[in-house]
């Protein structure tokens, strides 16, 4: 796989469980110093949301947490595998738990852009 940088990029949703809490107004902005990257995240349905991951090979192990517009404080948990569109673009196939919530369980989608 070729060198990943997150640095600076910018992500939206493709696709969400049902019981996910962002839509595709939602945007991610991505850091990255070494093997440790970060996002911030807001829009749409999101107030204000903060991402912490572990960069290991082609994968994000992912801990995140968020306000909602209802003023819901969301925490989870997640594995992102990393894989290249066509255009080069990243996409992340997240698996995610809720941490708050009985442990539900969902997956989604994004893409730089």
């Amino acid at each position: 796989m070729k060198d990943l940088n997150f640095n600076n990029k910018k992500f939206h949703l493709l696709e969400n469980s049902e019981n996910g809490k962002v839509n595709t107004e939602t945007v991610f902005e991505y850091k990255q110093d070494g093997n440790l990257v970060t996002a911030d995240y807001s829009g749409g349905t999101i107030r204000y949301g903060k991402i912490i991951a572990h960069l290991n090979a082609n994968q994000l192990f992912m801990l995140y947490q968020c306000l909602t517009n209802d003023n819901e404080l969301k925490a989870g948990k997640a594995i992102a595998d990393i894989t290249f569109t066509k255009k080069e673009k990243i996409k992340l196939t997240l698996n995610w738990e809720w941490l708050n919530e009985e442990s539900e369980k969902g997956t989604s989608e994004y893409i730089e852009y």
